[in-house]
């Protein structure tokens, strides 16, 4: 008997998780769309950072490789991530190239 319950139990369950799961289609097909844009977020701040000389090391070649690659093998959250930090580091490296582009020495 308790096979019996515990097993309507889990049948139960599992059901219901997938119902409530929704439509898995749709919901990768957001994630590939969130993949998309922020790669392309992250590739245009890199152009940006590209334009003053401030590009950062690691940022287009490594980065953006590797977020495009998630995507393709639809690794989504890791490809956002991946562009995310892309992202940033590009705004960042505008800011830097841009707050030392009247850098001189500083010595007497």
């Amino acid at each position: 008997m308790k096979k019996l319950l515990i097993f309507g139990a889990l049948v139960f369950a599992l059901n219901g998780c997938t119902m409530m799961g929704g439509d898995s289609d749709s919901a990768m097909s957001n994630d590939a769309e969130s993949a998309k844009s922020a790669i392309a977020a992250a590739e245009a701040s890199l152009k940006k950072a590209r334009g003053v000389e401030g590009e950062w090391r690691d940022a287009k070649k490594k980065m953006i490789k590797k977020a495009k690659a998630a995507a393709s093998k639809s690794d989504f959250k890791k490809a956002i991530k991946l562009a995310n930090k892309a992202n940033e580091q590009g705004e960042m490296g505008y800011a830097q190239a841009m707050g030392q582009k009247d850098a001189g020495p500083w010595l007497f």
